[in-house]
């Protein structure tokens, strides 16, 4: 065939060598070749040089993001989460734990009385199910005693009571390293309605999980493999900051058993990270480090040289993200990624791409790009396991989502992040805002992970390495989408319509 009609859009080496800084919407690939079913597509990666993943998938170390719940839920689905630092190391550990002593993927707002304490309205029974724990301090830190259901006190004509007097005294409990079947067959053995889950070894109360539990979480879409870590519980991150404080709350985040540790800063080509890099490397050198962010192939080898296990890309690429407005620095994401993962690579250095991730084509833009997992801040925001009570605003259900770069955030000592701490104005790189209701994250990331891997079918890569290969080999082809085509990519020339990805 003719060699003019072989050289079809470019190579990524020509198109992010030509300066512009380009996002993921002002780039396309051109299809390749298929061989291969959807399903045979293998989402497997590496988030760091020893850490594996089922899919490549990273909650952001975000306080409107990442807790217990949401940690919980990545970990179950094959991912992971990154346990936010905008609050004491006591508290940060404390989440870690909570996290990792779960099996079930999902944690209940459980409320706890002592024996002498009454209830003093129905609305305490507002979790799922609607019952109330009774152990010996009123917290989840001592041992079980008993259980009031809904029902027990509404039958009650002394509401003001102690729940001594009427509690169901020494209820069964199941023990929390149950997983989901296990805890399934002994709701049906014992005939029961929920069961707490209770640590054998403290006696603490973990959760509670009901037989409508069971039956929501059985009714999600299945992904891989959960990731477990060697000490067989979820694998659960952890982010710090660059400080001397810093080094103490590492020491509370190893002892509570974090997987990972990620070094938060906007910009983590600095004297600080690579100090601490090198001091979380010769203090705990079992323990990955993953340094950032970067957005340049100079930032990237500096990291790369102090050590690092993995790197976190991005630089004013998030929707609640001023700094590029604000500071006139930064990056468009797609060319951050690529050019970073360019030089990662020679180092076996796995690189996270850290936001403007919107849509699934965005993480399939990332991943061929030579990102080996996306990190998700606003995409993850909003869904049941995110931080926050839900409100309504003009009609739709939201949560909240805040930047940590917003004053809001500085202001309970994120300002570090973007070594403000010690100045005396603080200057916002961040918003506050709010997004949508999302439903839950074990419900809609799995349907994103099966868009993700239609688009490998479509590039003729059947796996993440495979996908890495093709654009470094040059087979793969991109082109820059004028305004116009990003408009006629997208739902266009409606009155109106109704958008469902699943």
């Amino acid at each position: 065939m003719d060699g003019a009609l072989m050289d079809d859009g470019f190579p990524a080496k020509r198109l992010f060598s030509q300066g512009y800084s380009y996002t993921y919407d002002d780039v396309i690939f051109l299809p390749h070749f298929i061989d291969f079913p959807t399903d045979s597509v293998q989402l497997s990666t590496k988030l760091s040089r020893n850490l594996n993943l089922s899919i490549p998938c990273v909650s952001s170390p975000m306080d409107t993001v990442t807790e217990s719940s949401m940690a919980v839920a990545m970990a179950a689905l094959g991912g992971i989460g990154i346990i936010h630092s905008n609050n004491s190391p006591f508290d940060q550990a404390a989440i870690i734990r909570s996290a990792k002593s779960h099996r079930i993927p999902f944690v209940s707002d459980i409320i706890f009385k002592s024996p002498s304490d009454s209830i003093d309205s129905i609305g305490e029974f507002s979790s799922s199910p609607s019952c109330i724990l009774v152990t010996e301090s009123g917290t989840r830190k001592s041992k079980l005693l008993g259980v009031v259901t809904k029902s027990d006190w509404e039958a009650l004509k002394d509401k003001q009571a102690r729940v001594s007097d009427y509690m169901v005294k020494s209820p069964m409990s199941a023990p929390s390293d149950y997983d989901l079947e296990q805890v399934a067959a002994f709701l049906a053995a014992k005939n029961l309605e929920f069961v707490p889950l209770v640590n054998e070894k403290d006696g603490q109360v973990v959760d509670v999980v009901s037989a409508a539990d069971v039956d929501r979480i059985r009714g999600f879409p299945k992904l891989g493999m959960p990731s477990m870590g060697s000490d067989g519980k979820f694998m659960v991150g952890a982010s710090i900051g660059t400080r001397e404080s810093d080094k103490e709350r590492l020491e509370y985040l190893v002892k509570a058993g974090a997987n990972v540790v990620v070094l938060d800063s906007s910009q983590g080509n600095s004297s600080y990270q690579i100090d601490m890099i090198k001091y979380v490397k010769k203090t705990y050198p079992e323990l990955d480090v993953i340094g950032g962010n970067v957005v340049t192939m100079n930032q990237a080898c500096n990291l790369i040289q102090a050590g690092v296990d993995g790197l976190r890309v991005g630089m004013g690429s998030g929707s609640i993200c001023t700094t590029q407005e604000v500071c006139a620095v930064g990056r468009g994401q797609a060319t951050a990624v690529y050019k970073v993962s360019s030089i990662a690579d020679r180092s076996g250095v796995p690189i996270i791409a850290d936001g403007g991730i919107s849509n699934s084509g965005h993480i399939v833009k990332a991943l061929v790009l030579g990102a080996s997992t996306v990190m998700m801040g606003s995409f993850l925001a909003g869904s049941n396991e995110a931080p926050g009570a839900y409100e309504y605003q003009g009609g739709h259900r939201i949560k909240k989502y805040r930047g940590m770069g917003s004053l809001e955030a500085m202001m309970k000592g994120s300002d570090a992040r973007y070594l403000g701490d010690t100045a005396k104005l603080k200057i916002a790189q961040g918003v506050v805002g709010a997004v949508a209701d999302k439903g839950s994250v074990l419900k809609f990331l799995p349907y994103n992970m099966q868009a993700v891997k239609q688009g490998f079918q479509d590039l003729g890569a059947s796996s993440l390495q495979s996908a890495h290969e093709l654009l470094r080999s040059s087979v793969l082809r991109l082109e820059v989408r004028s305004g116009a085509a990003q408009v006629e990519g997208g739902v266009h020339g409606l009155v109106s319509y109704e958008k469902k990805s699943f």
